[in-house]
């Protein structure tokens, strides 16, 4: 569960100054022992505190033997340290407008506009993903495929902030290009993501990569097959806009994915109700996934897979992958979520500006499911 934030953080006092002086409010003319006592601390952090108080005018000796503190009217002495912040706080913005041009004008070349800004290097998309990772506030969404940036020995560490991240009430949403489960990588990361929170679903012929922070920042790839060659970083509402809804409309029609723990063995499917295995296989069949990719989603061997697909034709009466999908519909043996994703796809989204391309169209299609056309 997320921790609450400091009601004082945005006061510049520490902790322990909010501490003393709600104690104070509550117990006038109480002598620096007395306050130590009761908040758990040393008398000398707690003097040297009322001495921070004092200067801020929000506490006031009201005796010396022995000497003892109030607090000061709240409403109009915060009043003031809260004005003196805002001031502090204004000279800060003045500063960075100015630290922005400069930054502009002398990297004028990863500039397209205020609303948008070219991450040149490997090194300037770790950094960036990095800081808006740690300071989002509300949702992280992903739109995950190979190539990566990233090494694997570094995924760790990522894992790590968006830990962080969702202890402090981040929600995290990611799909995967279904195709992808072949690759270490994309199999480790969405199981890391599981783990420690994140929610995956899986979903067949993405149109790209992406990464949506709090709906106000966007990184996705210059060059899908390169990432070698930058990432944009948007800052466009229109095209955010655009972007959370092409992520919603594939989340919708996404299968969510259980981190693949494997089932125990069950009998050969019934001709009427199928174990959940045999759902589940047909599921992932739905999206156009291999065999292999299909094994290592559910935890089991491809050898294990090829049987159970050979004993779910052999009760279907079915010889290849189609007519095994033709009839799996037939009888209502696709769960909901595959048969959904047989139905016509939504309109295809617009293109995306600075993506170099038109979304490639979903590989699901009316019908019963087949391989991708860029499989392989």
């Amino acid at each position: 569960m997320a921790e609450s934030p400091d009601p004082w953080d945005g006061t510049g006092l520490a902790p322990l100054a909010g501490q003393i002086l709600e104690y104070l409010v509550e117990h006038p003319e109480s002598s620096t022992t007395e306050i130590a006592s009761a908040l758990g601390t040393s008398s000398a952090a707690a003097s040297r505190t009322l001495r921070t108080l004092e200067t801020e005018l929000l506490a006031v000796p009201v005796s010396r033997r022995p000497l003892r503190w109030s607090a000061t009217p709240p409403r109009p002495a915060l009043a003031s340290l809260l004005a003196r912040r805002r001031e502090e706080l204004a000279r800060v913005e003045m500063l960075a407008e100015r630290l922005h041009d400069a930054y502009s004008s002398t990297s004028h070349q990863r500039f397209a506009s205020d609303q948008f800004e070219i991450l040149d290097t490997k090194r300037r998309v770790t950094a960036r993903y990095t800081h808006l990772l740690q300071t989002s506030r509300h949702e992280v969404l992903h739109l995950v495929m190979p190539p990566y940036v990233t090494v694997l020995e570094a995924t760790p560490h990522r894992l790590n902030i968006q830990a962080a991240a969702i202890r402090r009430g981040v929600r995290f949403r990611s799909i995967y290009d279904s195709d992808t489960f072949t690759d270490d990588m994309s199999l480790y990361t969405a199981q890391q993501g599981v783990a420690i929170g994140g929610e995956i679903r899986l979903s067949g012929g993405l149109p790209m990569k992406l990464v949506l922070f709090d709906g106000t920042s966007a990184i996705m790839p210059l060059r899908e097959d390169d990432p070698a060659q930058g990432s944009l970083l948007v800052h466009s509402p229109t095209l955010l806009y655009v972007l959370a809804a092409l992520f919603e409309s594939l989340w919708e029609h996404g299968v969510p994915w259980r981190n693949g723990s494997a089932r125990p063995p069950s009998a050969p499917p019934g001709r009427d109700r199928p174990d959940e295995r045999t759902r589940e296989i047909l599921r992932l069949m739905s999206l156009g996934m291999k065999d292999e990719a299909i094994a290592r989603v559910m935890g089991l061997s491809r050898r294990t897979i090829q049987k159970h697909i050979t004993d779910i034709g052999a009760a279907l009466g079915a010889r290849t992958r189609f007519q095994i999908a033709l009839s799996a519909q037939e009888r209502g043996w696709l769960p909901p979520a595959a048969e959904s994703s047989s139905l016509p796809s939504p309109p295809a989204p617009p293109a995306v500006p600075g993506h170099g391309r038109s979304a490639r169209p979903s590989a699901r299609c009316s019908g019963p499911p087949a391989q991708h056309a860029d499989a392989g």
